[in-house]
């Protein structure tokens, strides 16, 4: 039994809590500036990133796939910001012309190329692979000290986890000027931050986080993570530390149940086939995003805007 939990079972659900908190750490900031969406955004901008990266490299290493989907993503960032400057519009607004724009020629490419020898298609990009992520070499615990066992885990797992370490450092590195500058931009541009370039830096961060995740697991649990963990972790405290933690929590929870609920669940209940993990976290975070707004303490708050507590 543990010898098959390991080779089946570990690896998916380590690279899914690592691409769960690795989404959910920007995504409290991003919520907080009201910029949640950028992360649907960003989620399906990679597309063109990924079929260009096709076009010049005839195969689909993930090196460069991982090089044209974050390509993509900061020509995305840069497009919106470009957008609401120039056009003087709303981000949301700006962010809804690059989207659409961006996903279209990705289409438009993928539909015009030949890409019949590789699995380049809507379901993979919704769902991800999680489910084929397992540790063929694993025999048990033991092989976790194996280096010829180590050596056949697979790419996303070191990938994944390398991104979620990166994210946790920038989090506590910058964290002072992400929070004063969330909170009060005024006095941020007081006391001499770059709130501009902290903006684009927490969006250049959640563009690598949802890059690096959109192989693995699809741009499902990407949109899910960005918004679920880190708006039911708001609803449960007026402190920004506290909201961090709530949503790293609530961000394993879901990939952890996710899984589990994926590949048991429907056998709980009669059926004969295990369903989509990508599908099930994304289904697990919304249930916890739900219990909260039904029964956190702070659930009063919402559409009040900004705490000033929570500075």
């Amino acid at each position: 039994m543990h010898a098959e939990f390991v080779q089946l079972s570990l690896t998916p659900i380590l690279i899914g809590i690592f691409a769960s908190v690795a989404c959910a750490l920007p995504g409290n900031f991003l919520i907080l500036r009201r910029q949640a969406l950028i992360g649907d955004a960003i989620s399906h901008v990679v597309l063109p990133g990924i079929v260009v990266a096709f076009l010049l490299t005839g195969g689909v290493a993930s090196m460069a796939m991982m090089l044209g989907a974050a390509g993509a993503a900061v020509l995305a960032v840069l497009l919106i910001e470009a957008v609401k400057r120039l056009g003087r519009i709303e981000p949301g607004a700006a962010m809804g012309v690059v989207f659409t724009s961006m996903f279209a020629g990705g289409v438009l490419l993928l539909e015009q190329s030949d890409t019949s020898s590789v699995h380049l298609d809507v379901q993979h990009a919704l769902m991800g692979n999680l489910e084929s992520l397992i540790w063929f070499k694993a025999k048990g615990w033991h092989s976790l000290a194996d280096p010829a066992a180590l050596a056949a885990l697979p790419d996303e797992l070191p990938r994944m986890a390398l991104v979620c370490l990166v994210v946790v450092a920038l989090t506590v590195i910058f964290w002072r000027p992400l929070k004063i500058s969330t909170f009060d931009e005024g006095f941020a541009r007081a006391i001499g931050l770059p709130v501009a370039a902290i903006g684009f830096g927490l969006v250049v961060t959640a563009a690598v986080a949802a890059v690096a995740a959109f192989d693995a697991v699809g741009s499902i649990i990407v949109i899910a993570m960005f918004i679920c963990p880190p708006a039911a972790a708001r609803l449960m405290t007026n402190r920004l530390e506290a909201q961090v933690l709530w949503s790293v929590g609530f961000a394993v929870l879901a990939a952890v149940l996710g899984y589990v609920f994926a590949g048991y669940g429907p056998l709980w209940f009669g059926g004969a086939e295990a369903v989509s993990a990508a599908g099930m976290i994304a289904a697990v975070s919304g249930l916890i995003l739900g219990l909260a707004c039904l029964f956190g303490p702070c659930r009063a708050r919402v559409g009040q805007g900004r705490d000033p507590a929570e500075a």
